[in-house]
């Protein structure tokens, strides 16, 4: 199992540069970034910035998507990063949700989150490539031929068979293990229905974690659900709440859900909470004491989980990350 953190980019550049330098020590092997450039500071600069104060862990958006930058300019971006990390460099890419919605724009259709996928590994692998937006062939000649990872964010089935057909890994913001699983299976099958090798598929968990009395740890994370639920009702939207292709525990708990303020996205003070019950935040956050963590993320890794990313926005990052260092990680890794 391996662990991840996620920041926005409301952290300060000194308390990232400190918390990366923690996390890695504690064994944290992935650092990602929120990826919405008006809501937060861009997330590639603190990434570079990142990068020169650690060693060995690896970096990336999560999730970015195909719409926001040209796409030469984003393989070089990608490119430009893996090679100043020595390699340490992989993308979570996704439709585009904050980031485009913020500006009254549209997410990308899954057929070009797939062709963005393939045209920009193969660009920063060093190939020519030709895509719609630009006219003439592209080619990266300082290239050096790095493979990019590419996890893809997804929920709906369209959206996990891409993600199995053209991705190297699978971003679930959710900490359910049975809703994992269930989505865990469409990618790998999907993957494995396009003739690809699955062995080396991965999965990812990202979750709020906390640590306390439950009610406490509930009102500092359920701002978590109502983020998720916002991905939630566009797939009902589209398939319908009693097609069989949603599970009813997610169409269940959105019944009520009012609307969504994208200025405020995966933010505590997000007007539209009142939809998430205890029950909800208690299945889609890791909660509790130590053996509560640590027995939830055993059930994540029964179910095909191969890394929890922890969403480091509800407060005590430093103590959360010690403990994980200390008590946790250990567990699985020591």
């Amino acid at each position: 199992m391996e662990f991840g953190i996620t920041f926005k980019g409301f952290v300060s550049p000194d308390r990232a540069r400190n918390l990366v330098r923690q996390a890695e020590a504690a064994g944290f092997t992935y650092c990602w970034f929120y990826d919405s450039h008006i809501l937060w500071r861009e997330s590639f600069v603190a990434m570079a910035m990142c990068m020169e104060h650690t060693k060995t862990m690896r970096f990336g958006p999560c999730v970015t998507n195909p719409n926001i930058r040209d796409w030469s300019l984003s393989a070089s971006l990608y490119a430009s990063l893996a090679h100043q990390s020595n390699g340490r460099f992989d993308i979570g890419l996704g439709r585009g949700d904050s980031s485009m919605r913020v500006m009254g724009k549209k997410p990308a259709t899954l057929a070009r989150l797939a062709e963005f996928t393939t045209k920009v590994k193969a660009m920063v692998r060093g190939e020519e490539v030709e895509y719609g937006e630009c006219p003439e062939p592209v080619k990266l000649p300082w290239a050096t031929g790095y493979e990019l990872p590419v996890w893809i964010g997804a929920y709906g089935p369209k959206a996990l068979a891409t993600a199995g057909e053209v991705g190297d890994g699978l971003i679930l913001q959710i900490g359910d293990p049975d809703l994992v699983k269930w989505f865990k299976d469409q990618a790998i099958n999907a993957g494995e229905a396009a003739g690809r090798d699955m062995s080396n598929f991965k999965i990812q968990a990202a979750a709020p974690a906390y640590f306390g009395d439950m009610d406490y740890c509930i009102e500092h994370t359920k701002w978590f659900p109502a983020m998720v639920g916002n991905h939630v009702a566009d797939i009902v939207e589209q398939y319908g709440s009693d097609s069989g292709l949603v599970p009813k525990s997610l169409t269940d708990y959105i019944e009520k859900r009012r609307g969504y303020d994208y200025s405020k996205h995966g933010q505590s003070d997000n007007p539209f909470l009142d939809f998430i019950t205890e029950d909800i935040v208690k299945s889609f956050c890791v909660l509790g004491t130590v053996e509560d963590h640590i027995a939830k993320i055993k059930d994540l890794e029964a179910a095909g989980t191969t890394q929890f990313n922890i969403y480091l926005d509800s407060g005590d990052e430093e103590e959360i990350i010690a403990k994980y260092g200390r008590e946790i990680i250990p567990v699985f890794n020591g």
